[in-house]
């Protein structure tokens, strides 16, 4: 072992972090309903959420999705005004309580009408038409407008936050993430694929399942072998951590090597960009953004990016990410969207890589989801008391003790 790798072998990250401590985890915050609600009542309803969506989402005047936040009991219409800005609003009519609308996502014709009564507002929430208005009594319609929520961009991703006050901008929630991201084309690389389910597991059990990167050597050998790799350090997977603020990254190595795909997975990452292939860097890492390959080592793999409480990035190059969104809707129910964002295919050859890439990954996030979902299970059945967290899982660790903190007396 040369100097170099063993110098990093001997690193402990959590050592870094006194205040982390370096105790198990208690499982009970998994389970508890309490801490569920202390989550909902003091973060879910307090903090910016990322809706997993883009601005290119709705691209147009009366373009609108809704993002379905189960553990406030909230449905918010997220829809591009007259005016091109961006604004969010409770799917909810103000005369009976009836939703605006019941799809997921589509356009407005200029106004947002109930189908109910026909009551109708504008795109930035404003009453614009009460049907049969003579007939009612002592109606105030300057208190009738839409039941609005802030609303703001960051990199073209959409965030809401559900406080009446919010204590901080977007950007304060966000702070230094900003500048490691910044310059990343994120604005250049459309959806490629997404994928979303509910899954029976507590939503820490989801969120921490993409913190860290120790299981992917094991749990994917089927469908990823040999990307984690390193004979030189068996033993370790990591490159850099940063802690910045509810926030954190994390860089792996790992191997970019066809020789272990399946022939079909070989061929597609041969002649085009799949997830796994060197083709996905596209440009020289040393023009990336600063947090994206922080150590611009020959032998990184992928970054995981995440922001509090419930988005993450996985960088896999500079022209390749994706983005889970990971919302808890009971104590031991979670909904996860995954949307992979590259560039668009310019030929049938790079349509049939994309084809793999996307079949590969489905089976690679089944196994995360079974194994979730067989963990909670296990939870449940009050055997472990506790969790055992590694020094490559600090991130797990991070963002637990950050939503204790937040929670703080629940018992």
């Amino acid at each position: 072992m040369n100097a170099a790798v063993e110098s990093k072998s001997k690193k402990r990250w959590t050592l870094e972090h006194p205040e982390l401590g370096t105790d198990p985890l208690p499982v009970a915050p998994y389970l508890s309903q309490k801490y569920f609600e202390g989550m909902r009542e003091k973060v879910f309803k307090k903090v910016w959420l990322c809706t997993g969506k883009r601005v290119e989402d709705i691209p147009s005047p009366g373009d609108f999705f809704v993002f379905d936040l189960e553990i406030a009991g909230a449905q918010i219409i997220v829809v591009r005004g007259l005016d091109g800005k961006i604004r969010a609003h409770h799917n909810v009519c103000m005369h009976r309580g009836n939703k605006l609308t019941v799809h997921n996502r589509g356009t407005f014709k200029g106004k947002m009408v109930c189908s109910y009564h026909a009551w109708a507002w504008s795109l930035d929430g404003k009453l614009a038409n009460v049907t049969e208005e003579e007939m009612f009594y002592n109606l105030n319609k300057k208190c009738l407008n839409l039941a609005s929520v802030a609303c703001d961009v960051w990199a073209g991703f959409v965030f809401v936050n559900l406080d009446p006050e919010p204590k901080e901008t977007l950007l304060e929630h966000l702070g230094g993430i900003v500048e490691q991201l910044a310059g990343y084309p994120f604005h250049e690389l459309p959806v490629t694929w997404s994928y979303k389910a509910h899954i029976n597991t507590a939503w820490q059990n989801a969120r921490d399942s993409q913190l860290e990167g120790y299981h992917l050597k094991y749990l994917h050998k089927r469908t990823s072998p040999g990307v984690m790799s390193y004979a030189a350090d068996p033993n370790r997977h990591s490159l850099d951590y940063k802690l910045i603020g509810r926030h954190s990254m994390g860089s792996y190595f790992g191997v970019r090597a066809e020789a272990n795909l399946a022939p079909v997975a070989r061929l597609a990452t041969k002649y085009s960009q799949t997830l796994g292939s060197a083709a996905s860097a596209l440009s020289d890492p040393n023009t990336w953004p600063i947090g994206v390959n922080p150590t611009r080592s020959k032998d990184w793999f992928f970054d995981v990016v995440y922001i509090f409480p419930n988005f993450h990035f996985i960088f896999l190059g500079n022209q390749a990410y994706i983005g889970h969104t990971f919302l808890p809707c009971t104590v031991n129910k979670t909904y996860w969207n995954a949307r992979c964002y590259m560039p668009a295919p310019k030929t049938l050859v790079g349509q049939f890589a994309r084809e793999c890439a996307k079949t590969a990954v489905r089976d690679l996030w089944m196994e995360d989801g079974s194994t979730l979902e067989g963990t909670q299970k296990v939870l449940e059945s009050g055997v472990l008391k506790y969790l055992q967290i590694q020094d490559q899982e600090i991130q797990i660790r991070h963002g637990s003790k950050v939503m204790d903190e937040m929670v703080g007396e629940w018992q």
